[in-house]
């Protein structure tokens, strides 16, 4: 990683009941040389996975977090940044959708710019499996309203592997309220806000299946966002 060292690096990987996923994500991440984070939720046995896996490689910088009350994606995200050590931090979703390949070019990308973003809609993104029909109507619309109400031109603000600055982060953390699925965007929002340059990357994305992404949680974001928005 030219520029930027790997071991400078803090991954972080919310973990909503993903015993059947995590396993495999942290298998590749035994070829990543910075902090891995992973913080955990849920009533299955991703705590018990996370644990014996950092038992078995006690020489990898892999740890866990976990709460006794629900946080939310957002709110797992911001936890684990609140305990990131590193000058350069991500976050990655736990199903595999992104490689930890991908994930190392987009920390390679902090080089130059405050902020980088997975995009799987840039001309050059390479989606060997894609969602199904409706999911990808959904992120369309979903886009155009961000663009309506907080004006951010991004093609993908909800793919799930960003990196930033630990600056940027120091900057915004304090100010985020939202703990769902609409975090992504309110952080994208103030980081603009706050005068810092976010690229987006386009990225090799594999829809995984099994998404823990209900209908309900679609309805919440929305409201979450228009919250977010019309209380600033």
């Amino acid at each position: 990683m030219p520029g930027i060292r790997e071991k400078d690096c803090s991954l972080i990987i919310p973990a909503y009941n993903e015993e059947e996923r995590i396993g495999s994500l942290l298998d590749e991440c035994l070829v990543f040389e910075g902090e891995t984070i992973v913080v955990i939720e849920g009533d299955d046995r991703t705590r018990e996975i996370v644990s014996e896996f950092i038992q078995k490689h006690p020489g990898q910088n892999i740890r866990y977090l976990s709460s006794s009350r629900r946080l939310g994606k957002g709110g797992g995200i911001r936890f684990g940044m609140e305990e990131a050590s590193r000058p350069f931090i991500g976050f990655i979703d736990a199903d595999g959708s992104t490689s930890i390949q991908e994930m190392i070019a987009i920390f390679q990308k902090l080089d130059y710019y405050d902020a980088v973003i997975g995009s799987r809609w840039l001309p050059d993104a390479i989606i060997p499996i894609r969602q199904g029909l409706w999911r990808r109507v959904q992120s369309r619309i979903f886009n155009g309203i961000i663009r309506i109400f907080f004006g951010l031109r991004y093609s993908d603000t909800q793919c799930g592997a960003k990196a930033f600055r630990r600056e940027v982060i120091e900057s915004v953390i304090d100010n985020l309220s939202a703990t769902g699925f609409e975090f992504d965007v309110e952080l994208l929002w103030k980081v603009e806000k706050a005068g810092f340059v976010i690229v987006e990357h386009p990225i090799q994305w594999s829809d995984r299946g099994g998404s823990t992404v209900r209908i309900r949680d679609s309805i919440a974001m929305l409201y979450g966002l228009l919250a977010i928005r019309f209380s600033q």
